[in-house]
């Protein structure tokens, strides 16, 4: 006997496929395959045979033979199992018709563990079935559309089995049930669209849904038989059994709602529970064996049609993504620029999935297409899938419910779908599905598991009433389809593909570029040593012809200091081209820098070379700044000798310095009144060797602006100006804090 305590909070753990009892249609007897002899038998064995439990126990399996009989002669039951044993199967003897003291029966007959477990129902059907069952799968396949394809199921299952009600019911995502097509009789109130909670079919329910394709309840006020046997640590398994007994629980959920007696047929999709073909009747009503069995074979006819016509949308849905995908693929080969591949095509990243909007991480940049929440909502986003995200794609349609700051923007984006490219950097994709606040009518209040009787006992049930009881859910969007999550894995892969391939060729590139920049070096301290040399001589020999030859006259001296000259310009410039050089080459080392010190030191030391002290130098706020100190003096150095030197010919000369926190940055401004810029050239103003006509005046190689933008680049800095002619020039730079 089975003595498992069955109450509320236990109910989806219940051992149902071991209840140790039997429903009360029909009775079991259990015999060892073994020994052939009897080792469990119901109890209510003695209203069909005359026998008590007891005596049956231990009986051989010849001797109960002697109390069936098939035409006028005693039954060899004996003979019957191993004849089901040599086949591996009783396919070939279910059902087997013989009769009981006249009264014709059903034997039906299965393997649990080491018993065959036989079971006894009487035959009611009077006519044939199998041409009623014929014609009605017929009629069920002549509708396309699923919807009317589950319609004419209903209906014809009605017609077979003639109950007062039968509903198509489809188990969703979550495990909780939706009436998805009803037939019933005029005078019962309509179930359709209602939902029921997964807690009215357990999971244990489920299971034994997907082995057992029908289950028959033939009365719930009738008592169930309890199953007698002298082996009492092992009850019997009932798993494959038609009369195995009703969870208590059931029962009171089933009287709750009115049933007396109650059909379901399993319906199956791609090896799982699909739903039910879920049968009410309102008074005790028992179904032949044939019935049933005819009604199973239209679920399972049923089951491939759904499974095909379900499988037909699915692809054809299916195929739209994988042709989006296809056609970024060939995007992704052809276009160098992986953004523009992605997002700037007739298809992008938007048709891979059915979403409303897309968001892109890459290379510390966001790309955004469609409707998306805001910038700083996304970062923060982000953020949070880089902590939670442990496999390479996650989805949810309820964002808002397990990251709570999505419920400011649930209308856009209650659901999502990421993509992690690079979790190291932070680089992902995120699709988005807006909200779909959706009306659900369950049976009843799904929150409400049990009530208390007028006694104030705790009844058994989830519920009493089972009309129709409104939930409006919010912060939900429609599911992901596994379309649209193999579509996303699969561009996936196509982006790494693309993303490698790009970081291949940056390396080689980056080869190439470290084997110039030592062929440069090499080349600059050649030139640097090569011309150096004949310079000093030229220069040293013009200036020793100049002492020597006092009695040269003035053209001629003129003409050789020009040659002196033009050696120093010459120098200078050689010095000027291997400053450039060194800092595409040298180490930053980085410290803390007193900006306010260095810029009044580089001022005086400027006016000083460059003899200018009626240049009026304004230093204002200057914070603190990260960075190479030597570098950053040549920065501030070539700036502030510009500002002083092109402006110290204006008529009240200034120049004003200061430094702003603006956000992450620090800020430089370098002001001056002085000659200003070209509007023509102020492309050029950071190009090597370029210098505008309005400053040949002035000394100058056109170095010292490509050295300075090199050096800010090299701090991950800005540089920038504003300039007008003959009114002034502002140079901004912008480091890091």
């Amino acid at each position: 006997m089975n003595n498992y305590q069955v109450d509320l909070t236990n109910c989806d753990k219940e051992p149902i496929h071991i209840p140790g009892k039997v429903q009360s249609h029909g009775f079991l007897i259990a015999i060892s395959s073994l020994t052939f002899q009897v080792t469990y038998v119901s109890e209510n064995v003695t209203e069909f045979l005359d026998l008590s439990a007891v005596k049956i126990l231990d009986m051989d399996a010849s001797a109960l033979g002697a109390f069936f009989s098939k035409d006028g002669e005693d039954i060899d039951l004996g003979q019957l199992l191993k004849l089901g044993k040599s086949q591996n199967s009783f396919d070939i003897i279910n059902p087997y018709k013989f009769r009981i003291k006249d009264e014709p029966y059903y034997l039906i007959i299965h393997q649990s563990a080491d018993d065959f477990v036989l079971e006894f129902e009487q035959i009611t059907l009077e006519y044939d079935i199998q041409n009623i069952i014929g014609r009605s799968i017929s009629q069920i396949l002549t509708n396309k559309s699923l919807i009317g394809l589950l319609s004419n199921a209903a209906q014809e299952v009605k017609n077979i089995i003639e109950y007062d009600r039968v509903m198509i019911y489809r188990f969703l995502d979550d495990g909780h049930g939706e009436v998805v097509a009803e037939v019933k009789n005029e005078d019962l109130e309509p179930f359709f669209g209602l939902h029921y909670p997964a807690s009215d079919i357990p999971k244990q329910a489920r299971e034994l849904y997907k082995l057992n394709y029908t289950r028959i309840i033939a009365d719930v006020e009738t008592t169930s038989s309890a199953i007698a046997t002298y082996i009492l640590d092992k009850p019997l398994d009932l798993t494959n059994s038609g009369l195995r007994a009703v969870s208590p629980i059931h029962i009171q959920y089933l009287k709750n709602m009115g049933v007396a007696s109650s059909f379901s047929i399993s319906l199956m999709a791609n090896g799982e529970l699909w739903g039910l073909i879920a049968c009410h009747n309102y008074s005790p009503k028992f179904i032949d064996y044939k019935a049933r069995e005819g009604a199973k074979l239209i679920g399972q006819i049923l089951s491939s049609a759904l499974e095909y016509r379900q499988g037909e949308e699915d692809t054809e849905k299916s195929n739209l993504l994988n042709e989006a995908v296809q056609d970024l693929s060939g995007y992704l080969e052809k276009d160098p620029d992986l953004i523009s591949a992605l997002t700037r095509h007739k298809v992008s990243l938007l048709d891979v999935t059915h979403s409303s909007g897309v968001a892109f991480f890459y290379e510390k940049q966001l790309y955004t297409m469609g409707q998306t929440p805001a910038i700083d909502d996304l970062n923060e986003l982000c953020r949070w899938l880089k902590q939670t995200m442990q496999e390479s794609v996650y989805h949810t349609h309820q964002l808002p419910e397990v990251y709570k700051p999505a419920r400011d923007y649930a209308d856009l984006a209650s659901g999502i779908l990421a993509c992690m490219l690079s979790k190291e950097l932070g680089e992902l994709i995120i699709w988005f599905k807006p909200e779909q606040i959706e009306t659900i009518n369950w049976a009843g209040n799904p929150e409400k598991p049990a009530e208390p009787d007028v006694d104030g006992n705790i009844i058994l049930s989830p519920r009493h009433s089972f009309e129709s009881w409104a939930q409006i859910v919010k912060n939900t969007s429609s599911r992901w389809r596994g379309s649209e999550i193999s579509g996303v894995l699969k561009l996936r892969e196509r982006v790494l593909a693309a993303i490698h391939k790009k970081a291949n060729e940056i390396r080689i590139l980056n080869e190439r570029l470290k084997l110039a920049y030592d062929e440069l070096d090499t080349f600059s301290y050649t030139i640097s040593h090569d011309l150096r040399t004949p310079l000093t001589s030229i220069k040293s020999y013009t200036e020793l012809f100049l002492a020597q030859n006092k009695e040269l006259d003035e053209k001629g001296k003129k003409l050789l200091d020009r040659v002196v000259s033009g050696a120093d310009k010459m120098a200078f410039l050689i010095n000027e081209i291997l400053k450039l050089a060194r800092v595409g080459r040298s180490d930053i080392q980085f410290a803390t820098i007193n900006a306010q010190k260095l810029v009044q030191e580089i001022t005086l030391e400027v006016i000083s070379a460059l003899n200018a002290p009626h240049v009026k130098v304004v230093v204002g706020d200057c914070p603190d700044l990260t960075g190479d100190q030597t570098l950053i003096t040549q920065v501030f150095t070539n700036l502030i000798s510009n500002a002083i030197k092109y402006s110290e010919k204006s008529p009240d000369p200034e120049v004003y310095i200061e430094g702003k926190l603006v956000g992450d940055e620090v800020i430089y401004s370098i002001k001056d009144n002085g000659i200003g810029i070209d509007v023509n050239y102020h492309d050029k103003v950071f190009e090597l060797f370029k210098r505008m006509d309005n400053v040949r005046d002035y000394e100058g190689t056109g170095v010292g602006l490509a050295i300075v933008k090199r050096i800010i680049e090299r701090h991950n800095g800005r540089i920038w100006f504003e300039s007008e002619l003959k009114v002034g020039t502002v140079f901004y730079i912008a480091f890091k804090k």
